[in-house]
């Protein structure tokens, strides 16, 4: 059976990094991004990658930032992966030399974006530009149903308990990622949301393999 790999975004408490690792998610995404309710700062984020281990991927969600503030962030806070949700090019993203993720927004010219990012894991999301997501918004999971048999995909936008089953029957992403959807503040998770998330998507990976 093929398994939905699951990213938690935004997370700023040591407890809620602690609960997330105990349900066995697959990465956790620590937010850099400027003007986002889930900015860490550095110390705080070199804290809580402490309390990743290594079977964990961190990842650092930048936007638009100085090469000298992201390569700071990668010596300092040292994540497996980066990802990125601004208007980089692809070789703004491969200059850290790390794995990364590309959000793209679901434009008209959302095809040619996917094209141009070969090296990446996708994140398909519902963002505007120059946002950071975590808006809670969702879309047309169709949209990417095409794109996830071609490469793998991570499906970002509203994700909650109550709806990743049906956009995993819908899109069969390869990860999902959620963010207010398991929030009950910006930054602040809910074990009981992050635990239902999680029963969703494994109940979906029952139904649909």
């Amino acid at each position: 059976m093929q398994r939905t790999r699951i990213k938690f975004c935004g997370l700023t408490r040591p407890a809620d990094i602690e609960a997330a690792v105990r349900l066995g998610v697959d990465a956790i995404g620590l937010v850099f991004a400027p003007g986002s309710p889930r900015r860490v700062d550095l110390a705080t984020a070199a804290a809580l990658r402490q309390r990743i281990p290594g079977l964990c991927h961190c990842v650092a969600l930048v936007m638009d930032q100085p090469y000298d503030t992201v390569q700071a962030i990668v010596q300092t806070v040292r994540p497996d992966m980066l990802q990125f949700h601004g208007s980089e090019s692809a070789a703004d993203c491969a200059r850290f030399g790390l794995p990364y993720i590309k959000a793209l927004g679901l434009g008209g010219e959302a095809e040619t974006a996917v094209q141009a990012f070969p090296n990446a894991l996708i994140l398909t999301d519902s963002h505007a530009p120059g946002q950071a997501g975590g808006t809670g918004q969702t879309f047309d999971w169709n949209r990417v149903a095409d794109w996830t048999r071609q490469r793998p995909v991570m499906l970002a936008g509203g994700l909650h308990a109550d709806n990743v089953e049906s956009a995993i029957a819908t899109a069969r992403p390869y990860a999902v990622d959620v963010s207010s959807g398991v929030e009950s503040a910006p930054g602040i998770k809910s074990i009981d949301r992050m635990q239902a998330f999680v029963r969703a998507v494994q109940r979906a990976d029952q139904s649909n393999h």
